[in-house]
């Protein structure tokens, strides 16, 4: 199965984001991004790719150790930026650290339950909101975003969720998100 380790916004701060990208898609061009879905929003920890299930009761035996190595912490979604002329996403604002400190964790913990993570780049914490399907620029985007500012929530627990692609030959879908497991930071 397809997995990764990731941080989950509360409901509350998704909101105040889907307020802010549906002004997004009303600018000019918006119609020729692929808009990520708000069930869709995360922030990807550490991608693990397809998992072995024999792995999978050591896989949560480590990232279960990661969880309680980390205290929680508080974020908020804030400002924006883009990758290249592709992607469109929105950054944290707060203990960042700890968040990179936990998917360093959760990228450790799958190396030693044998998960294959030669894939692994350096983190960078991002929540994707729209894809870049041609030729669009994305900095009148990145504009908007630079002065969003969300609420401030408590990060409290590690998820792993697994990745369903989507259906090929259908187009306009997206994945699908289903949490596996979690597991609460600190003690």
């Amino acid at each position: 199965m397809r997995l990764f380790a990731a941080v989950l916004p509360p409901e509350e701060a998704l909101a105040e984001l889907a307020a802010r990208v549906d002004a997004l898609r009303a600018l000019p061009g918006a119609d020729a991004l692929r808009w990520t879905e708000r069930a869709g929003w995360h922030f990807t920890l550490a991608f693990f790719g397809e998992v072995d299930e024999g792995l999978l009761p050591e896989l949560h035996t480590r990232l279960a150790r990661a969880a309680h190595r980390h205290e929680p912490h508080e974020l908020r979604l804030a400002g924006g930026g883009r990758f290249s002329d592709r992607v469109v996403w929105v950054g944290v604002d707060g203990d960042s650290a700890a968040l990179k400190g936990l998917a360093d964790s959760a990228a450790a913990g799958a190396r030693r339950a044998g998960v294959p993570m030669d894939r692994h780049r350096p983190y960078h914490p991002h929540l994707t909101i729209a894809r870049n399907r041609g030729t669009t620029s994305l900095a009148p985007y990145v504009a908007e975003l630079a002065g969003f500012a969300g609420r401030v929530w408590p990060v409290r627990e590690l998820s792993l969720v697994r990745s369903h692609p989507p259906t090929p030959g259908v187009a306009g879908r997206q994945p699908r998100y289903e949490v596996v497991a979690a597991w609460p930071l600190g003690r």
